[in-house]
């Protein structure tokens, strides 16, 4: 088997991180914290930090430690586009693992790791061409608060 490995995070991580995006572009005004936002989103907390973690490093979200801590938008969401939130997480070769770890050292092997390199190229391609025609701007106009709700989350 193909010793090389791509490192990359597990594809849900972008699920959740456009979700939160769209929680902290309502609340642009204020911090929100990861427990408040797993909250809303009935997803783990841990996990939430985890990921936000990876988005404050991109420069996508701000975080604030202390009583009034937690997380903000830092950037205007019409002009944050997907393939941004998508690259900075590390999920560019979300089929790296499973199709070119399949190849062996053998001749046979090796050229189809090289075939698979193509192909798995080509499609990583092609997910950031259809991201990067959206925004996470764009996603939160079509969300909506759950029902009952004013505000996605509570003051």
């Amino acid at each position: 088997m193909n010793s090389e490995k791509c490192e990359s995070y597990h594809p849900k991580w972008f699920g959740l991180a456009l979700q939160a995006l769209v929680i902290l572009s309502k609340e642009r005004a204020r911090t929100c914290p990861s427990a408040e936002l797993a909250k809303y989103m009935q997803s783990e907390a841990t996990l939430l930090r985890r990921i936000l973690s990876l988005l404050v490093k991109a420069g996508i979200v701000d975080t604030r430690e202390g009583r009034d801590g937690g997380y903000r938008l830092k950037r205007d969401p019409s002009t944050l586009s997907l393939a941004e939130v998508y690259s900075a997480l590390h999920i560019a070769d979300p089929l790296c693992s499973g199709i070119r770890e399949t190849t062996g050292t053998h001749a046979f092997g090796q050229e189809m790791n090289a075939v698979f390199l193509e192909l798995t190229t080509e499609m990583d391609s092609a997910v950031a061409q259809v991201l990067g025609k959206y925004t996470v701007g764009q996603i939160a106009e079509r969300a909506q608060p759950c029902p009952g709700q004013e505000r996605p989350l509570t003051s």
